[in-house]
């Protein structure tokens, strides 16, 4: 049953939340380009109007969804890029946090992973999105002397790690084993990191 459409005791930030809660609900009923706009318009009970007053299109409301997760996402990172701890710790830590936020926003992720090479919107975005855990990444490592960079180009390497841990958690979020195993999936990304960056670490 749908919500009544546009209360007007409704708040203007209340009518765009029910946009995105509503879109990100069908997001874990349906693929993203099987939706349509009026989808999202007759799940969240808003007319046309007010979804365009917000949104320009779907990409868009998908859009501010990616933001919010990958805000999350920095926040996980926070332990290792602020060096709390020894490496292998902090990085347990993000990966964990890692894997915990890819679970929770599942759906909107693997909507984003799925669409971004076929959509400009999307593709700008994904790209951009990415490239600030790279950047961190790279900003990490280069204060960090107990990091082996020998030899390495450092932005090609960060963006190396970052991807592929995007790829992992992808088909962790998409129940593909033996990633979907959360225990094997951190494991595996604490090890490739750490034998990538801290190999003397890594054999003690």
């Amino acid at each position: 049953m749908h919500a009544r459409r546009n209360n007007p005791l409704s708040t203007a930030p209340e009518l765009r939340e029910r946009i995105l809660t509503a879109l990100r609900d069908l997001l874990g009923e349906r693929r993203f380009d099987t939706l349509s706009v009026a989808d999202i318009i007759a799940a969240a009970g808003v007319s046309r109007a007010s979804f365009y007053f917000y949104f320009p299109g779907k990409q868009a409301a998908l859009a501010e969804l990616v933001r919010r997760a990958v805000g999350q996402g920095h926040e996980a990172a926070q332990p290792w890029v602020r060096a709390q701890a020894g490496p292998a710790e902090t990085l347990r830590a993000g990966i964990e946090a890692g894997a915990a936020l890819w679970h929770d926003n599942a759906a909107v992720l693997r909507a984003i992973v799925e669409n971004w090479a076929s959509d400009p919107q999307l593709r700008e975005l994904w790209l951009t999105q990415m490239q600030t855990f790279t950047e961190a990444t790279v900003a990490r490592l280069s204060a960090d002397p107990a990091a082996d960079l020998r030899d390495a180009d450092l932005p090609a390497l960060a963006a190396t790690l970052t991807w592929t841990g995007e790829r992992l958690y992808y088909l962790a979020a998409c129940g593909i084993p033996p990633f979907d195993n959360r225990t094997v999936l951190v494991d595996t990304l604490t090890h490739l990191w750490m034998s990538t960056l801290y190999p003397g670490l890594s054999r003690s």
